[in-house]
């Protein structure tokens, strides 16, 4: 099937029982069963729940993989990943620029356990290469990156540390499946925040894992039981019922994203613009290689924090919150905000400055949003 026929129908055949079109929401905490050792396949909810089941088919047929796993948060997924594949002693090799709550995962909880984290700039692979060791057994990617929007050939990072059995994890919250498909490229995890794109609508909290491996599936399928940070069914039957539209919202948030872009490069106030759909952007080609659009996520450097103060707190439309990927314009000051958890002297040289603004562009009518930066930026 076609990709924008999968996110409808993919994992969501009609209800048995009475036809309906849209998979029920299962609010049980247990079942009946027929007897000792006798039941239909659901025992526990922590265990198994019919909603969140059609969920995890669901993004495994968009990702490409053999089996998706839904769990409470993003963070939530990304901890299940290193808990299911790694182990005291491990090392593990990250993209420098990755998302703040990453970065605080590792650092100040998963590092008290054992584990060791290099962080590279994993635009260069052979940087990558560079840090691995003998012990090192996951290379982790956010692509493109938080916030800065730097890119990682996932194709060639996995060419080059597969064949040593490293897992590829790639975080494609930023892209969503639609315009990217890290597996495909010879990555062999896959993890998503369901709060951003997937879900769409700013109304629940979630996080997705595919996986290529039926090992690490079951793996992770322990894990998910054993550790219990499961997605609810309310939360399950929210991100499908946003997925059904992914197509078109995505196609949305791209035509706008390259609009703000176009406007936020001519605008004299602003220093630089992070887009990768702009010829000028170092990875442009990669970029239009490796995805199929360009996305609704940029950033853009105004010069200082009062600078950016004044922006954040004029803008109308564009709203002052965390999160990414609702219908809805966000704004945010990823220094103070997404990535507070990060050392400020890692901060400045990864380019995450105090005059940086990220936006989340949304799919509202564009000369609405083009009016409303245009009149913050008169602030300055």
């Amino acid at each position: 099937m076609g990709f924008a026929t999968d996110v409808i129908h993919a994992g969501q055949p009609p209800e048995p029982a009475t036809g309906a079109v849209a998979v029920p929401i299962y609010q049980t905490s247990t079942y009946v069963q027929e007897g000792l050792g006798r039941h239909k396949g659901y025992e526990y909810a922590r265990t198994h729940n019919p909603t969140r089941a059609a969920l995890e088919a669901n993004v495994a047929v968009l990702e490409g993989g053999v089996a998706g796993f839904a769990f409470a948060s993003g963070m939530a997924a990304i901890h299940a990943v290193m808990t299911a594949c790694l182990k005291a002693g491990d090392h593990v090799v990250v993209s420098d620029n990755t998302y703040g709550g990453t970065y605080r995962l590792f650092e100040r909880v998963l590092t008290d356990f054992g584990l060791a984290f290099d962080y590279v700039d994993a635009s260069d692979t052979e940087q990558v290469v560079a840090a691995l060791r003998p012990t090192t057994r996951m290379v982790f990617l956010e692509t493109p990156t938080n916030p800065v929007m730097r890119l990682c050939d996932i194709a060639a990072i996995a060419q080059a540390v597969r064949p040593q059995g490293i897992h590829v994890v790639v975080d494609n919250t930023f892209m969503s499946p639609y315009f990217q498909r890290p597996l495909t490229l010879g990555a062999n995890i896959v993890v998503h925040s369901t709060t951003k794109y997937l879900n769409g609508h700013s109304d629940s909290v979630g996080g997705v894992v595919i996986v290529t491996e039926p090992e690490v599936a079951a793996r992770l399928a322990f894990v998910q039981n054993a550790a219990g940070a499961i997605l609810s069914p309310m939360d399950a039957w929210l991100t499908m019922r946003g997925i059904k539209t992914l197509v078109v919202r995505m196609q949305a948030h791209d035509a706008n994203g390259r609009a703000v872009a176009r406007f936020l490069r001519e605008h004299p106030r602003v220093a630089r613009v992070y887009y990768p759909g702009l010829p000028e952007h170092p990875q442009h080609a990669l970029a239009a290689r490796q995805m199929t659009g360009f996305g609704g996520m940029l950033a853009f450097d105004v010069g200082d924090l009062e600078a950016a103060r004044r922006v954040l707190e004029s803008l109308k439309v564009f709203a002052l919150a965390e999160s990414l990927g609702g219908v809805e314009s966000l704004a945010c000051h990823p220094a103070t905000m997404t990535h507070a958890s990060v050392p400020p002297a890692e901060r400045q040289r990864l380019g995450i400055t105090e005059g940086l603004v990220r936006l989340s562009v949304g799919i509202e009518d564009i000369a609405d949003l083009l009016a409303d930066l245009d009149q913050a930026l008169a602030s300055l």
